[in-house]
């Protein structure tokens, strides 16, 4: 069993090949194939820290579901609401 973690967006997630995942947006068009760096890599028997990559295609370019952010101030009759919606991307991992 060999895997990965990647690192995208300040965040790291544990991959395999072929794993499908939504990350924060990644600059690029859908079906292009990009390099994300690796931290950790593990195969049979071994294990790689510091510099590698992992080869990822970009399947759909996606919205997260809404936030909704609400305000309220007692004693001032002041009220806001806004919401908030993030945009992700939804890779595969092709290498490790």
């Amino acid at each position: 069993m060999s895997f990965a973690v990647i690192t995208s967006g300040g965040k790291q997630y544990r991959v395999k090949k072929d794993q499908e995942l939504v990350v924060d947006r990644i600059a690029g068009d859908i079906g292009d194939s990009i390099d994300l760096p690796t931290s950790l890599s593990a195969s049979e028997g071994s294990l790689s820290l510091g510099a590698g990559s992992a080869k990822v295609e970009i399947v759909e370019h996606l919205r997260g579901r809404k936030v909704h952010i609400y305000k309220y101030r007692s004693k001032k009759d002041s009220r806001k609401k806004t919401g908030h919606r993030q945009e992700q991307t939804r890779i595969k991992v092709l290498e490790v």
